[in-house]
């Protein structure tokens, strides 16, 4: 099969369209058909993501995979795809979370069964053509696709307030959009093309952006990926979107969506504008502990179960958003790590949520009590998956928080200290949680009788305890797959820290070389000074003729000197600033010894 081996990425996009595709020309009675076509069209989405993830070579840097075709002449457009060891990552976590929600849906969804499962493989598609896309109009268009689905099965299949949250969900990511769409035309007038690689080459060869556009361009992108994440203070949207979600809708949410906020802002902030990038890091990483305390807090007065685990995740992404943000190689990979472990773990607690709603019709804490005596197999899938949450060893959850939290001890010990308390509140609401819901004795006669799971929900179950115990004990496999790309990320950052722009747009490290060349001339005016003072002493005595030959020889050469020390500051800046709005001579530097860095 070569056209599948050299259109892998195209394979994993379009097959689930395909499938939306074929449900689309179905009768909408013909249910039983549309859900196997639904299942068969993801689990093949699913095995092509898990070849792709498996021939990603963890030994060569840079994309694979990569596809490149021109689309649009005129501004020029390619349909550009490629994967690095973060979006092969996320397009795997894409792939194992939609037949999930495919057999989720199997018995929840009864109304407009064809258009739900159309949505959905809808959605699958620009999920994965976000992560996979090198192209900014072409990430944009697939940004754009993935929110139409979801406002469809929140309005159409939601709860009690659906259409309030999916007309919230729409609104903030829109603003969001408008952003990112002002900052991407900027940056095609600045570079002449919309294709990623050869923006951030440009970037980082010349020096094209100036420090308060960079500000501006960098504030554009992350308030987009922020109200996705989302950060603090940008969350409100989510409580209500996730609580008035179908199942599906709330795993895919959990699971996917709000990854595409820290995907962003480790693909497009931290490279395109790493100076910005290290400049908002300490502001942003007070809203990311912020939002860890405060998602730990109000999680844990939660009466509703699907609200808490969704304040949980305005916490668990917290953690996530510090990790990119204190730009070393630990919290970095801790957050992509995170990034994969959340969408495994906290779609399942959805999944659990939703099923208990389905037998009781009611995810008020306070109407449950004791349901391990007539759940056990629920609830020890719910335990385990709880425990997960929290970052209990051995489970998927420990590793991403351990790594961060040591990469946040590197950059200052105090964020690891708060991060840290987050991991503790984390432990005290969701084992409160437990307690009130599973433990103690059958309070509501209506709970003795519950059936446990059934086989189709213990297939769904198993299987994500099984990655849930396989990522906690042996990580090494997606680690190791995302060396590459920390480390691009981190050497850019670096660069920055050598180069930082001051605020009257030069770089620090031209402020350093002119300011040593200034401080060597400083050093020989004074030895001339003192050369003339001697002399001045010595006109009160006659003076020889061998005097008057040195000081005649000192003259001549000391005139050369200066004509030479003069001319130095004129050579270096000219090899370090062509752009000639440099000072010339030392007596025009700043005064400072520094140059104005952030």
């Amino acid at each position: 099969m070569p056209f599948l081996a050299d259109h892998l990425l195209t394979t994993a996009i379009f097959l689930p369209l395909a499938g939306a595709v074929i449900i689309a020309f179905l009768n909408p009675s013909r249910v039983q058909q549309i859900r196997w076509i639904a299942l068969l069209s993801s689990l093949l989405t699913f095995v092509v993501t898990v070849v792709l993830y498996a021939g990603l070579r963890a030994d060569i840097p840079g994309m694979q995979f990569t596809e490149m075709h021109p689309w649009i002449t005129a501004p020029p457009i390619y349909y550009h795809l490629g994967v690095d060891g973060l979006s092969a990552l996320l397009i795997l976590l894409t792939g194992f979370l939609t037949p999930l929600c495919v057999l989720v849906s199997w018995i929840d969804i009864t109304r407009r069964v064809k258009e739900f499962f159309l949505f959905l493989l809808a959605l699958e598609t620009g999920m994965i053509g976000v992560f996979a896309s090198l192209d900014l109009v072409l990430f944009f268009l697939f940004w754009e696709v993935m929110l139409i689905p979801m406002y469809f099965l929140i309005g159409i299949w939601g709860h009690e307030r659906r259409v309030y949250a999916a007309a919230k969900f729409i609104i903030y990511t829109m603003v969001g959009s408008a952003l990112m769409l002002v900052g991407i035309l900027y940056l095609y007038n600045l570079s002449g093309t919309f294709d990623l690689p050869r923006i951030i080459e440009s970037l980082t060869s010349s020096a094209l952006l100036t420090h308060s556009i960079e500000r501006w361009l960098f504030l554009a992108f992350f308030i987009a990926f922020a109200i996705k994440v989302p950060l603090f203070p940008f969350h409100t949207w989510l409580p209500d979107a996730h609580v008035e979600a179908p199942t599906a809708g709330s795993v895919i949410l959990a699971g996917v969506l709000l990854k595409m906020g820290t995907y962003g802002m480790l693909r497009f902030c931290l490279p395109l504008f790493p100076h910005a990038s290290r400049e908002f890091a300490p502001l942003i990483i007070a809203l990311a502990i912020i939002g860890i305390i405060y998602g730990a807090l109000v999680a844990m007065v939660q009466p509703d179960l699907k609200k808490l685990v969704a304040y949980s995740s305005v916490a668990h992404l917290g953690f996530c958003v510090l990790g990119i943000f204190v730009l070393n190689v630990q919290g970095m990979q801790g957050a992509i790590y995170q990034m994969f472990s959340h969408g495994v773990s906290t779609g399942a607690l959805f999944i659990l949520v939703g099923l208990l709603y389905e037998r009781r019709h009611t995810r008020l804490i306070s109407e449950f009590g004791g349901l391990a005596t007539s759940l056990p197999v629920y609830s020890t899938f719910f335990l385990i998956v709880t425990l997960s949450s929290l970052g209990l060893p051995m489970l998927n959850g420990f590793v991403g928080e351990f790594l961060i939290i040591v990469g946040s001890f590197h950059s200052r010990a105090v964020y690891a200290a708060l991060a840290a308390l987050g991991v503790v509140l984390a432990a005290v609401y969701l084992l409160w949680m437990y307690q009130r819901v599973f433990l103690g004795e059958i309070r509501n006669d209506k709970n003795k009788n519950l059936p446990d799971c059934s086989a189709l929900e213990k297939l769904i179950l198993t299987t994500m305890v099984i990655v849930i115990l396989a990522m906690g004990i042996y990580p090494q496999p997606f680690l190791r797959r995302m060396d590459h790309s920390v480390a691009a990320v981190m050497s850019r950052q670096q660069q920055a820290a050598g180069r930082t722009i001051g605020k009257s747009g030069i770089r620090s490290d031209e402020w350093g070389a002119a300011n040593t060349v200034r401080q060597n001339c400083q050093k020989k005016n004074l030895l001339r000074v003192l050369c003339a003072s001697k002399a001045s002493t010595q006109r009160t005595q006659r003076p020889s003729a061998t005097s008057v030959f040195n000081r005649s020889w000192a003259t001549e050469n000391t005139e050369k000197e200066s004509s030479r020390n003069n001319k130095v500051p004129r050579l270096i800046v000219a090899r370090s600033s062509p752009n000639s709005q440099f000072p010339t001579h030392y007596s025009q530097f700043p005064a400072a010894s520094t140059g104005g860095g952030q």
